[in-house]
């Protein structure tokens, strides 16, 4: 790797864990490092205490040469080594001295540039070591030579990542001294003009700083300096000045004084003209977007057009005083009717709203590290007495089977005829039932959710051809979906009974009733020009946020017409929408026609902040735009338009009963009980599915009553209704006749709540309970009346536990709105601590590994599966969710969240399309097959190999390469377009590289040199083949100009090196 010979130089071209195994073998001087330190940390230690010259040029040569050789990882590596602290004591001790030289100050400066911005610290550490102002010293002494000048501004730059540098520079003048920097239009030293301009940014990140520029005027200087390079750089050789200038003008709108600067100096016009003209040429493109954010950010906040936040939805909660209700007015909209049909189904994840919380942080600061919580298991909510009630949920265990001797099927009468019968009866008993109060006109509903006279009399006068149509559906019965559309589309004058439109429904409704929903949320809906309409989400029940989803019926349509539709109040920070996702439509028409089916439709779809704010309530979040165009085909049509697919608590109980019905009793085992009553009074189902025995014989019965549980659940927030397709996929896969199915069977005894929360499903939530609350924050601590579901599935689970049937694996099945494919959250305490970066010892820590066993399967057999895009984390803000507690206080180490896109995959066979409810039901039966992977923790036999031969899961290669894909549940969209982020992010590490690189060879800087009279001997020449031939004083000075074959043959002075 090295070679010695009489001259006092060394060759070396190994690498540099080599030259630190050269180091710990070789005498070295009085340096700081020790005697077995890295060749690093000698390089290190050498450099600050070098006494001349030629060997600090030397060191900083190596460093140049390694770092910029490699990927970042190299410099993550010298920082952590002490990297910046040396390269800053460097910077002191050379600066400190009567007379500097800047042979020597320029390479540790441009080193320094790139390191500290690689360094997340490096403000705290500059300010440790006082070479802040000294640095801003320095550029005080050098303004009129830009290159100096552009090295320094530079590190003032990279310091300012820290907030209280970037006050310290503020306090002392900075912002001054570097504004000086920035001229108007002209064609030399561009480059020290953007360095000052993005510096200037960089300090704008403090508050201070930002109301110190608009007192001083710097935000009008700025918009007259955007005017004057936008109007005199015709050739467009200067872009990347004009995109910093806005990048440092939207520093300065971040706070609210920048704002006003802005507006208070006409910048809303400026921008709007030059964007205009940037838009005719295609060189100006990268203008366009930064200039439209910087105007959207800008301008002035609207309220919602409602008198209030709150939802039109009032809830009398257990113990609670009854609310005031609102007064919402609904604004008429001519030419199109619409009726709000909400099935519940929204567009959350499981762990798409925790993760709101979360980013505000870092990530890692949001992962649980105290060991003691992880492994903390406190008592169950219930004693073993009450724990009691849950033995009837278990019927397998206590069932005689005495059909299999009669050979007749048993007369069973349980809890499912209460939920297979739900179109006589809907509710259950021992449920505490909520009167509604219609926010519309303020009358309660009677007990039995009829709707009152006063309702009644008020709909008949809103009855016109363009109106917005809410009602309260009936509680004593679920009102089926011809009556739904009986009353509601009675009287109406574009589709009137007798007339096309209304025998075209209820010639529908005969053949494909369930496929309509039969209840409503309230939307209001404002028509902004002839084909356009403005729509405002209802918020959750019993709350005043919430808004994503959306599902509502449109009539009165002219055909073959674009019609445009912006949802203005959503709340997501970003959406799939953006990247390729459409809303769903079902065509009354054309089911007619024989396609009664939910189609993807809409074009021109874009989701983006707009300029409104919640009415009423003081809150910092920004409201987003939902806007696509539908052109609809049939002029005499019923139209739906929703965010998915959806999946109503009618279909739930229609699949339930078309199973029971279906299956064949003398082989599988299929029971529908109620777990509880809602809060509102509806039964939560819960599904027992399982072989029967083969016999009556005590082997076969004994077996049954040893199969280990699987524990599913669905739906717990309203708005994932592809989790629902999901469970019906899963549900439907463990009724056949499939032989892996039966195997399943035989193995296992399923324990399946499909709709964790169907109060929010019939009352169209978008993630919260009749509550208010979003249920799967309600794990640790459920209260049996306002949460009763989430207190009785915990329950039952803390129930299986004490008898000694704990389930194998746990699952509850979400939607995530942000992401694409399908993937698993598990739980791993090594997991948690790795990332973390906790001082924990986790050698000493055994763990299972099988947690990643299914989601390896899944990855294997699932088409829109992504291993790659699963992790095994426990947030803090996490650790009142479902998957948490049953991993932490029932102990079911398989215990998952499954989140399902909304959008598609961008992986496998699926790549590039749109996911539908055939492949949301195949990811049902795919993870139901993933289950035969844990046949080794079962009985071997049941599980026959023939069986695992179909699904070949020990052999079996990947169908897939799973998106490499390591985010948390709510990242930022990772694609093209980020309208929650900076639309101008500040200089990337790799473009600070290259303008640093640039500062040491251009043009400019050869005349800047010749003018001062600073002209190096040798100058260069370039070779005919582009190669550089510079002196060794240039070699020095610049040390990136050294030739690529350096690398292989770097050349040190052994002598004053090691001395």
């Amino acid at each position: 790797m090295f070679s010695t010979g009489r001259c006092s130089n060394f060759t070396w071209n190994g690498t540099l864990r080599e030259l630190g195994s050269y180091a710990c073998h070789e005498p070295v001087g009085p340096v700081m490092a020790g005697p077995c330190s890295s060749g690093l940390e000698v390089l290190l230690s050498t450099l600050q205490n070098a006494g001349d010259i030629e060997s600090t040029l030397n060191i900083l040569n190596v460093l140049d040469e390694l770092l910029s050789a490699g990927t970042d990882r190299r410099i993550l590596y010298m920082i952590s080594k002490g990297g910046s602290e040396s390269l800053l004591r460097a910077l002191v001790n050379t600066a400190r001295t009567h007379s500097p030289n800047y042979t020597l100050l320029l390479p540790i400066l441009h080193l320094l540039s790139k390191v500290g911005h690689r360094d997340r610290r490096i403000g705290m550490k500059a300010e440790e070591a006082e070479a802040v102002l000294l640095t801003l010293s320095l550029l005080r002494q050098n303004e009129a030579h830009a290159r100096r000048a552009a090295a320094c501004v530079w590190v003032l730059q990279v310091f300012c990542s820290s907030v209280s540098t970037a006050t310290l520079l503020g306090q002392n003048r900075g912002l001054d001294v570097i504004f000086q920097l920035i001229s108007t239009h002209t064609p030399r030293h561009i480059r020290t003009v953007k360095a000052a301009i993005d510096a200037l940014a960089a300090m704008l990140c403090s508050r201070a700083n930002v109301r110190l520029a608009v007192s001083k005027g710097y935000v009008c200087a700025l918009l007259s300096l955007y005017k004057d390079w936008h109007s005199k750089d015709s050739e467009q050789r200067a872009v990347p000045v004009r995109r910093a200038l806005l990048r440092c003008l939207h520093q300065a709108t971040f706070y609210r004084a920048g704002k006003d600067a802005l507006v208070a100096h006409s910048g809303m016009e400026l921008l709007y003209t030059t964007t205009q003209t940037c838009l005719l040429s295609k060189g100006l493109e990268s203008l366009v977007e930064p200039s439209v954010q910087l105007m959207r950010k800008c301008h002035p906040k609207w309220p919602l057009p409602l008198p209030s936040a709150l939802s039109a939805f009032t809830c009398h909660l257990p113990g609670r005083p009854a609310p005031c209700p609102d007064i919402h007015h609904a604004l008429l909209a001519p030419a199109l009717s619409f009726l709000i049909c909400d099935t519940g189904s929204q567009d959350d994840s499981d762990d798409d709203i925790e993760d709101e919380v979360a980013d505000s942080k870092e990530d890692d600061d949001d992962l649980e590290t105290d060991l003691s919580t992880l492994r903390s298991k406190p008592e169950p909510d219930q004693t073993l007495e009450q724990l009691g009630q849950y033995v009837r949920l278990c019927p397998e265990l206590h069932h005689d089977f005495q059909e299999l001797e009669s050979g007749s099927e048993a007369d069973e009468s349980s809890d499912e005829e209460v939920l297979l019968h739900l179109d006589q009866r809907h509710g259950g008993e021992g449920g505490s039932s909520l009167s509604l109060s219609s926010s519309s006109s303020g009358s309660p509903v009677e007990p039995q959710g009829r709707t009152s006279p006063e309702e009644e009399e008020r709909q008949a006068q809103t009855r016109t051809r363009t109106s917005i149509r809410t009602r309260t559906h009936e509680r004593q019965r679920p009102l089926e979906a011809r009556d739904f559309h009986s009353r509601l589309l009675e009287g109406r004058g574009s589709v009137g009974p007798g007339g096309p439109g209304g025998s075209v429904v209820e010639h529908l409704l005969e053949r494909h009733g369930a496929c309509i929903s039969h209840h409503d949320p309230r939307l209001k809906a404002v028509q902004v020009r002839s084909h356009e309409y403005d729509l405002i989400l209802n918020a959750d029940a019993n709350c005043s946020q919430h808004h994503q989803w959306f599902y509502f019926e449109v009539s009165g349509m002219a055909a073959n017409v674009p019609y445009r539709f912006n949802i203005i109040n959503c709340e997501k920070g970003n959406s799939q929408f953006n990247y390729g996702m459409q809303p769903v439509l079902y065509s009354v028409r054309e089911a007619l026609e024989g396609q009664p089916h939910w189609v993807r439709t809409g074009s021109e779809i874009c989701y983006y902040r707009n300029h409104f704010c919640p009415s009423g309530v003081r809150k910092k979040d920004a409201l987003f735009t939902l806007t696509f165009t539908v052109t609809f085909k049939h002029s005499d049509d019923v139209c739906y338009l929703a965010y998915h697919y959806p999946y109503t608590y009618s279909a739930l109980q229609a699949n339930l009963q078309e199973l029971q019905r279906s299956v064949d009793t003398r082989s599988i085992f299929l029971r529908t009980q109620s777990l509880c009553c809602s809060l509102g009074g509806n039964p939560c189902p819960l599904v027992t599915i399982t072989a029967c025995p083969a016999s009556r014989s005590w082997r076969d019965m004994h077996q049954l009553r040893n199969r280990p549980c699987i524990a599913l659940t669905a739906r717990v927030h309203p708005g994932e209704s592809n989790a629902s397709w999901v469970m019906k996929g899963t549900l439907e896969y463990l009724c056949s006749a499939d032989p892996v199915a039966e195997s399943l069977r035989q193995a296992f005894v399923f324990k399946i709540i499909p709709m964790l929360n169907p109060d929010g499903v019939i009352n169209g939530t978008h993630r919260c309970a009749l509550n208010g609350e979003d249920l799967n924050r309600q794990w640790l601590k459920p209260d049996s009346l306002l949460s009763p579901t989430i207190y009785h599935t915990k329950g039952f689970l803390h129930y299986l536990n004490s008898i000694g049937r704990t389930p194998l694996v746990f699952c509850d099945y979400h939607g995530h709105s942000r992401k694409k494919n399908v993937f698993l959250y598990g739980c791993s305490i090594k997991e948690t601590l790795w990332q973390s970066g906790a001082t924990v010892n986790t050698a000493s820590l055994k763990e299972d590994p099988g947690y990643r066993t299914i989601p390896k399967t899944l990855d294997r057999i699932a088409p829109a599966f992504s291993f790659n895009s699963c992790n095994y984390h426990i947030e803090k803000s996490r650790r009142a969710t479902a998957r948490v507690v049953v991993w932490r206080e029932i102990g079911v180490m398989r215990s998952y969240t499954m989140e399902s896109t909304y959008n598609g995959c961008d992986q496998g066979i699926y790549k590039g399309l749109q996911i539908g409810t055939r492949e949301l039901q195949e990811m049902g039966l795919k993870f139901c097959q993933s289950l035969l992977s844990l046949r080794r923790n079962t009985s071997s036999r049941l599980l026959s190999s023939d069986h695992a031969a179909i699904l070949d899961l020990d052999h079996s290669s990947l169908d897939h390469k799973s998106h490499n894909c390591f985010e948390d549940d709510e990242p930022a969209c990772a694609e093209e377009i980020e309208y929650l982020g900076e639309s101008c992010p500040a200089p990337s590490a790799a473009e600070l590289d290259a303008e640093v690189n640039g500062n040491t060879s251009s043009a400019e800087e050869e005349e800047e040199e010749e003018e001062g009279g600073e002209e190096e001997e040798g100058a260069g020449e370039e070779s005919p083949r582009g190669g550089q031939r510079r002196s060794t004083v240039r070699a020095r000075l610049f040390p990136h100009l050294i030739g690529s074959s350096s690398l292989e043959d770097l050349s040190i002075n052994n002598k004053q090196y090691l001395s």
